[in-house]
């Protein structure tokens, strides 16, 4: 004779699986708010905030073109950056005024691309693929440490066959390190009354 509590334990079980797949199926109302996207901010700790057509097939999972993007993640996990940039690390001073001179540099050289608040949404950038990488996500992952952000802004994409552009004649380093220094601020705009007192 089967145990009755085993029995009610897989009938949970088999319960909670079904929930879950019929909630991961259910379909979006249309002109119901898709998430963050649509407000003024996104909120970074809502796993669905990336989400975006330009990302895949409309599942969620990235098509080819994404993936080639990738190539640089993967470069970097296995092989590390060019000798040129290993161990390179910003020299400077993190000051209002250094973030305020990165926003002005990003703005000119980077948002009509990746967008003003690195969401990957610039005009530029709407017909490229891969699409831009999402600077405000990037920006947080553990890969993103100062020589990875220096080699990327640097060389560009042509070696990962991506439309990136290489800023290494363009800007400075310390140009780059102003630009890395906003991102990492969170794209944030610098108050006039915080540059008077730095």
């Amino acid at each position: 004779m089967e145990n009755p509590i085993v029995s009610r334990r897989w009938l949970l079980v088999l319960a909670t699986a079904v929930i879950v797949f019929i909630l991961a199926l259910w379909p979006h109302r249309p002109g119901q708010a898709q998430g963050p996207m649509q407000q003024d901010r996104f909120d970074m700790w809502n796993p669905h905030w990336m989400n975006r057509d330009r990302w895949g097939l409309g599942n969620g999972m990235m098509g080819p073109e994404h993936q080639q993007r990738m190539q640089r993640h993967w470069t970097f996990m296995h092989a590390g950056v060019p000798q040129a940039y290993r161990g390179k690390s910003n020299p400077h001073a993190i000051t209002p005024n250094f973030i305020q001179a990165g926003s002005s540099l990003y703005a000119k050289q980077c948002a009509s691309c990746h967008g003003a608040q690195g969401m990957g949404d610039g005009e530029a950038g709407r017909g490229l693929s891969p699409s831009p990488a999402l600077l405000a996500y990037m920006i947080q992952m553990p890969m993103s440490v100062d020589e990875y952000m220096l080699w990327t802004i640097s060389d560009g994409g042509q070696e990962f066959e991506t439309a990136m552009p290489a800023f290494k004649d363009t800007l400075s380093q310390k140009e780059i390190w102003q630009i890395v220094a906003f991102m990492r601020s969170g794209f944030s705009e610098i108050k006039s009354e915080q540059l008077e007192n730095k």
